[in-house]
């Protein structure tokens, strides 16, 4: 359940919310389960935070902050990622269908089984993500940078702009 306190500091904005966030740089927000569905958080900072089955269905989170965030099990379905920072976040069990992740950063995270079916992440990189059991199906992987990623069962049927030699398509 969801810090309400945390909740209200995010309702006043991303102003607010971020200088509260530099004001408290040791407090790890709670908004598990947070119904956030089609906010503007643009720029927004979550560092560190846990957004666990948090619902960001449609959100505007374009160039926000995630590193190291808590993102288990939660709803990004439509949601604009653009150039978000996901360095070492925990997106495993995500729901990214249809995400607009163009250019964001994903490197040295764990999304074991996360479904990123038609999303977009042209551009994006993964460098060293774990990414097993994922489902990449209708994904545009054009220049993704998936150096030392684990793919280990991944599903890639239909992805646009990317070679998976070796791996079995499903």
């Amino acid at each position: 359940m969801a810090n309400q306190e945390h909740l209200e500091i995010l309702r006043k904005g991303v102003d607010a919310w971020n200088l509260w966030r530099r004001e408290n740089l040791s407090v790890m927000p709670d908004l598990y389960g947070a119904d956030l569905k089609g906010l503007d958080l643009e720029s927004v900072h979550f560092m560190r935070a846990n957004l666990g089955e948090a619902d960001l269905t449609g959100a505007y989170l374009r160039r926000a902050y995630f590193v190291g965030a808590f993102l288990h099990g939660a709803v990004f379905r439509q949601a604009n990622l653009e150039y978000a920072d996901l360095r070492g976040s925990h997106l495993s069990g995500a729901d990214l269908r249809g995400a607009n992740l163009h250019g964001a950063v994903i490197n040295k995270a764990l999304v074991e089984g996360a479904n990123f079916g038609g999303a977009d992440l042209s551009s994006a990189m993964m460098l060293a993500t774990n990414l097993e059991n994922s489902d990449f199906s209708q994904a545009d992987l054009t220049d993704v940078d998936l150096t030392d990623a684990n793919l280990k069962g991944v599903k890639t049927e239909g992805v646009i702009g990317y070679r998976f030699y070796g791996i079995p398509r499903r």
